[in-house]
């Protein structure tokens, strides 16, 4: 089992998961099922806009028993993934209300030398293989998606929208 032991020093450690670094709440940069349009559209009811981008010193791994990833630290990877540019504050909290508890938001330095908040996941379940975004897409993201859409009025209820 891959086990990151230390987070490369481009991270910055947020206070909490819903409390966000300023000055640009808007920036997220998704290497899992948040790259997917179905996705998206299933949970915030839109495809924000959206560049390119890969976090140097991460990977998207494989976890036990999920079909989604997380980002663990990989010295000398280089997860691969979207730049949200144009998130709101009410699709930042169905995103958060979305995501695993066990994630923690943390603001990554990407190849580009921008920055980006990404959910970082801890130690434990981690797989030695990457995530396989094909083998997701192929197998498993109409399932997904439509599981997004049923739990996405009780996302967007919690989060008082």
């Amino acid at each position: 089992m891959y086990q990151a032991t230390a987070q490369p020093s481009a991270v910055t450690a947020t206070s909490g998961r819903r409390d966000r670094p300023s000055p640009d709440p808007a920036t997220l940069f998704a290497y899992g099922t948040l790259q997917f349009d179905a996705v998206l559209e299933a949970l915030i009811g839109r495809i924000p806009q959206q560049l390119s981008a890969s976090a140097p010193g991460w990977r998207a791994a494989s976890l036990e028993g999920r079909v989604y990833p997380g980002l663990v630290a990989a010295p000398g990877s280089a997860a691969p993934g979207v730049l949200f540019t144009d998130l709101s504050r009410r699709e930042w909290t169905i995103l958060d209300a979305f995501e695993d508890d066990r994630y923690d938001l943390r603001e990554v330095t990407l190849t580009s030398g921008g920055r980006g908040l990404a959910y970082i996941w801890p130690d434990g379940e981690v797989l030695e293989e990457d995530w396989d975004v094909e083998q997701f897409r192929t197998h498993h993201l109409g399932a997904y998606a439509e599981r997004c859409a049923r739990i996405a009025p009780k996302l967007i209820a919690e989060a008082g929208q």
